[in-house]
């Protein structure tokens, strides 16, 4: 792989800890997560790996709902596995990333989120895969469960895992163990990050793509493999989830325009279909042919949305997402083109 010191963000490269107990720094950006940081801490401490070799690194955005004290509160009740809460006074991801990254003690760096929880057995068969050497950033599939109880956040959960949601994204959909554009969160060595750089600051969202993006572009590889699992919690309303779409797309567009290379033909689906609806709607008020395509055009989206719901609910047995499936599926479509779109335009406009 190539070679680059200095992180995007313009941090100096991490040096060499002295020698340590700790193989694994388990790193969690974090925010306002009291009534639920138990979960992921609880899952670490059913791993597999020896609590003696791993710590956890809390990366916490100045939270004020008393996470802090609960973290605090459970490492208390759990003594031999050693957690440590380090800040992040900027308050985005990237950012509390790097400051663990910073504070890590270990050789390997297992990343996880606030809502997730890991596999038993999710630490070591990411470090032994790294240790075989299959990819320089290894990850696996999440297995997406509602946020909350009632049937939207039941349709939320399983659009994340659709196909037509998402794509074919292996760590949301399942497939063969290979190499891939990116993993959800993911494990790799501290060394890595004085030959690539740390997390960049300046993207608020995509940062793991963009991490990856730059591991391949420097020879590396990203591997998937499914045995790998974590759970993780979808969010719990449709308005959650478009504020979560809208970051993603508009984020989107910063990240390609640095990468190009990375671009995907299923990535232009939203926007071209945001661009078209609201193109054929606007001519629509004087043109009769444009008020037919518009109908056709919303008609037979409608229709594959309806009869993906009515699959998944048949399948699932659950009724609520004959209705509730189609909406979250929308929602994610539709404020990611717009938002990607958003951000193509205001770029341009800076530009010019």
């Amino acid at each position: 792989m190539g070679s680059r010191p200095v992180s995007a963000s313009g941090d100096p490269p991490f040096s060499e800890e002295s020698i340590s107990p700790i193989t694994v720094s388990v790193i969690v950006p974090c925010y306002n997560e009291r009534e639920t940081i138990h979960l992921l801490l609880d899952a670490l401490y059913a791993q597999t790996f020896p609590h003696g070799e791993m710590e956890v690194v809390v990366a916490d955005g100045m939270s004020t709902d008393g996470t802090r004290d609960a973290i605090a509160f459970w490492a208390a009740e759990h003594p031999d596995l050693t957690v440590r809460v380090v800040e992040n006074p900027e308050r985005v991801i990237p950012a509390a990333l790097n400051a663990a990254l910073r504070a890590a003690r270990g050789e390997f760096i297992v990343r996880v989120d606030a809502h997730s929880m890991p596999a038993p057995d999710y630490v070591a068969r990411s470090i032994e895969n790294l240790r075989a050497g299959r990819g320089e950033n290894v990850g696996g599939i999440w297995r997406i469960q509602p946020g909350a109880a009632g049937w939207v956040a039941r349709s939320i959960a399983a659009a994340a895992a659709h196909p037509l949601g998402v794509g074919g994204a292996s760590y949301r959909v399942g497939g063969e163990p290979q190499a891939v554009d990116t993993v959800p969160f993911g494990a790799f060595r501290k060394k890595l990050v004085e030959q690539i750089g740390c997390y960049d600051e300046t993207l608020l969202s995509n940062e793991d793509y963009e991490y990856n993006a730059r591991i391949r572009k420097a020879g590396g590889t990203v591997w998937f493999d499914p045995q790998i699992q974590s759970v993780y919690f979808a969010r719990a309303t449709f308005g959650a989830l478009a504020r979560q779409y809208w970051r993603y797309g508009y984020w989107k567009w910063r990240m390609l325009r640095r990468y190009p290379e990375t671009v995907r033909w299923r990535q232009g689906l939203p926007p071209l279909f945001v661009l078209s609806l609201l193109t054929l709607g606007l001519l629509a008020f004087w043109m009769p042919w444009a008020r037919a395509l518009f109908a056709v055009e919303v008609g037979v989206y409608a229709l594959i949305l309806l009869a993906a719901g009515a699959h998944a609910s048949w399948r699932r047995r659950d009724a609520a997402l004959l209705i509730g499936l189609p909406i979250a599926i929308a929602v994610m479509h539709l404020t990611w083109g717009a938002a990607f779109l958003w951000s193509l335009m205001t770029g341009l406009l800076r530009q010019s």
